[in-house]
């Protein structure tokens, strides 16, 4: 089926940079200019969520550690010095310059390592995997080469034969997609909850329930707008974290200007060591609340391609310029405007004692400018969630795509922007949980307790799978990954352990959604899985096949039946199912998969294999259309037409073949077909290539007149497709062409094919798809029954269907059903 695309607004030079490679001193200029501007644009979807963490950390630290008994100068100090090289160490040193590094050609999460990893070993579950994947453009990084060692080959080994460790790498990523889907549901509580408690700081009547209900009111209309795009208020994104974030900053220098400057000292370690000497055991428990000055890092490489949303240029360049753009805004404007106010905000701390901890940000705020901070603050946070909640759409598009979540809909929100998506399903759910958590929790503190936790499992899984991307894909050293995990690994560890303490004060709420959204995935994965591996095992022989002759043994009715399978290779049971109740079918066949490879994008010159299944007069085709996990399957007003032309262009790439590799030795051409043949074809640019000509319709009649001439007793068919037509509005757009034979053809059998193609086309397509129900086998186990007769049954009936998701004509689709018992 077609999939959406986007078109470049910039050339490829423009964006890589590559024309700079010539020392034009243009193109150098040309280079820098995107840079500076895709880094000013990214600052708007990428760090909103960090930037509000100003707002919550110190109250979450000291309330968290229990740290008021401790709070003097040198305890202050320490703990911002805590934030200082938490910042350093964990979103600039590993985010920024390590991380980064590993995205899958722009794109960014815990399923794009993942992604590079299952193409770069065998690690993969996925079913329907095949060697001609590996041929596609993006599937390995630029100058892969496998590199065996010893200790690389064992350890490849041992993870691709022992079946339970590629399931626990899956189960760990699916872990680490639904603790950021659990950041989608508390980010928004977290963030407007926090600017609309500084209402309190100032208006002493306001009680915290009004205070709740604010904030409620806007998460409502937050999420409620969201069907709009946010390509309709993108403008004003980026312009609201910037001055927000400046600022930030200069609020800090103030601060530490007029309260206390020898908070500089601070960035020194040595306070935070003398931070634990004098807290212990409180000291490593307010670790949970520094973990919030990390918000939004796992935000930051999950949206590594936030300039698609921005530039529309060629995705496939864009992987190492999008970097370099988040790096610049993360270097040049985010991480100092941060630091000082983390800095400006101790320095007021430590000399003001005896000030509520629930507001020291408003507190720290001077009189004259508190309500424009309050205002700028409050469309900060929403700004912040706004990227979150695009970020869950994202993940949990990439998710359904590799078969880890029930279909759901997807809808552009941009005709212009690639990569601008919407899930109502996903966009309501979403909009309940965070209602929830903001009447349920109301405290930040709890809702931060939870927040950490998300925060630090996030950061322990990506630090697994990037050891193992350092080793499999970037081919460094097991010793250069076991220092990375190491130094990373323990301290984040830490962390995690600081925020397991407080499970039972909100730490729990993320391991719940976590667990849920984990099952929910993994059962969905599990029964895709097993229907698949039905499939494989009770593939139709081809035996059988042939032995049915040309005519299939059924009678071969006029037009071209489309039959969709999971199966890229072999013809699936279906086909036997439907013929020996209905023995008759269409004079051309064609089996269609739709199946998605772990890469982010697939070229659109590359997304279609053609091939054939059995000998040439039985006009039996295959086509597997490859997609992306970041790619949209989009509905296509001229798919048939589009069909028909990949086919022929097969029909004649096969004859030119035949006639260079198949000549016998009297200099007759034989005839040579090779079963599972298959080759790439590109949507013809030049249609004299497929032999066929194609003529628009002279003079079209109108809807209402061709319905009205086709109404006779012996049209029948054809006049309800044509009601149809007249009724549904997706249907007038369909482009109406006619196909022709040319006269050129040297090859009779050539000729020959192509004619009854057109002529199976002219009489009209049908889609022929299978209703399956799964059900486990009476000798399973009762929790695999559960799983497949419950569990999987549930979430089959309440997702989309696959006829709505692949945007197959309602009029046109004849449904077979089928019972699998795995």
């Amino acid at each position: 089926m077609p999939v959406a695309d986007c078109e470049s607004g910039l050339s490829p030079a423009d964006v890589t940079g590559a024309g700079a490679a010539n020392g034009n001193p243009g193109h150098w200029r040309s280079y820098y200019r995107h840079v500076l501007l895709l880094a000013y644009q990214s600052c708007g979807v990428v760090y909103g969520d960090l930037s509000t963490s100003p707002l919550y950390v110190y109250k979450s630290t000291f309330i968290i550690g229990s740290l008021r008994r401790f709070q003097d100068e040198e305890i202050v100090f320490g703990v911002f010095s805590l934030v200082f090289w938490t910042l350093t160490l964990i979103p600039l040193l590993k985010y920024v310059f390590i991380v980064l590094a590993a995205d899958d050609n722009g794109e960014g999460g815990t399923f794009a390592l993942y992604s590079l990893l299952v193409r770069h070993a065998k690690f993969s579950l996925m079913p329907n995997q095949e060697a001609a994947d590996e041929e596609l453009t993006s599937y390995y990084r630029p100058g892969y080469a496998p590199q065996e060692t010893p200790i690389l080959t064992a350890l490849r080994r041992f993870l691709e034969n022992h079946r339970k460790s590629r399931t626990f790498l899956l189960v760990t990523v699916l872990f680490g997609a639904s603790l950021v889907i659990g950041d989608g549901v508390l980010t928004p509580p977290m963030s407007v909850l926090s600017s609309f408690s500084g209402l309190q700081v100032h208006s002493t009547a306001l009680t915290s329930g009004e205070v709740e209900i604010l904030s409620c009111t806007v998460l409502v209309c937050l999420f409620m707008v969201q069907h709009w795009g946010t390509h309709r208020v993108a403008f004003l994104f980026a312009p609201v974290v910037i001055v927000w974030l400046l600022l930030l900053g200069a609020l800090g220098v103030y601060n530490i200007v007029v309260w206390n400057p020898r908070v500089l000292r601070a960035l020194s370690p040595y306070y935070l060591v003398r931070f634990f000497q004098h807290t212990g055991k409180d000291g490593w428990i307010s670790l949970g609340g520094i973990l919030l000055s990390m918000t939004g890092k796992q935000t930051l490489f999950a949206h590594c391609t936030a300039i698609h949303y921005w530039t529309e240029a060629m995705y496939a360049d864009l992987g190492h310029f999008t970097a370099a753009s988040i790096r610049v805004a993360f270097v040049g404007l985010i991480y100092p405007c941060l630091v000082l106010q983390y800095m400006g905000q101790a320095a007021f701390l430590s000399k003001s004692p005896h000030c509520d901890i629930h507001f020291v940000f408003f507190e720290s705020i001077p009189t004259g400018i508190f309500w424009p901070v309050l205002v700028i603050a409050t469309l900060a946070a929403i700004v912040g969630s706004q990227a979150v909640i695009s970020a869950t759409f994202s993940i949990v598009r990439q998710c359904t795509a590799l078969g880890c979540f029930p279909r759901v809909k997807i809808v552009h929100t941009s005709r212009r922007i690639h990569g601008q998506i919407y899930s109502p399903e996903i966009n309501w759910i979403l909009m309940l949980l965070c209602i929830a958590v903001t009447m349920g929790l109301r405290d930040t503190t709890l809702i931060g307790n939870a927040y950490g936790m998300a925060c630090a499992g996030v950061m322990l899984v990506t630090t697994l799978l990037m050891a193992l991307v350092i080793v499999f894909v970037w081919q460094y050293s097991c010793l250069v990954a076991a220092l990375f995990l190491v130094a990373f690994g323990v301290v984040e560890a830490v962390y995690l352990s600081a925020a397991l303490m407080k499970v039972p004060q909100g730490g729990w709420l993320p391991l719940v959604l976590s667990l849920v959204f984990v099952a929910v995935m993994y059962v969905w994965h599990y029964g895709t899985r097993r229907k698949h591996q039905f499939d494989v095992q009770n593939k139709v022989s081809l035996r059988w096949i042939h032995a049915l002759g040309p005519s299939l043994g059924i009678v071969r009715v006029p037009g071209i039946g489309i039959i969709y399978s999971e199966l890229a290779t072999g013809v699936p049971a279906i086909f036997s199912h439907f013929v020996t109740n209905l023995p008759a079918f269409h004079q051309v066949l064609v089996f269609i998969c739709v199946k998605a490879v772990p890469v982010p994008h697939v070229r659109d010159e590359e997304r279609h294999l053609v091939g054939r299944i059995g000998p040439r007069e039985f006009r039996m085709y295959r086509c597997v259309v490859r997609h992306g996990y970041k790619d949209v399957l989009a509905e296509d007003t001229d798919f048939e037409n589009d069909l028909v032309l990949r086919i022929a262009e097969f029909v004649q790439m096969e004859a030119d073949f035949d006639q260079r590799c198949s000549i016998s030795d009297d200099g007759v051409v034989a005839s040579v077909e090779v079963e599972g043949r298959m080759a790439v074809v590109p949507r013809p640019s030049d249609l004299a290539r497929t032999g066929l000509l194609m003529r628009e319709p002279g003079e079209e009649e109108s809807v209402v007149a061709r319905a009205a001439a086709a109404a006779k007793p012996e049209s029948l068919i054809n006049s309800m497709h044509t009601m149809h037509e007249a009724e549904s509005p997706g249907f007038a757009s369909r482009r109406r062409v006619r196909f022709e034979v040319a006269n050129e053809h040297t090859d009779p059998r050539v000729k020959e094919e192509l004619s009854a193609l057109v002529e199976a086309k002219h009489a009209g397509v049908a889609y022929i798809m299978g209703h399956s129900y799964i059900k486990a086998r009476k000798s399973s186990s009762v929790f695999k029954k559960f799983a497949v007769n419950v569990a999987y049954a549930f979430l089959r009936k309440n997702c989309r269907g696959p006829g709505l998701v692949l945007n197959i004509p309602h009029i046109s689709l004849i449904e077979v059903g089928m019972i699998y018992y795995v």
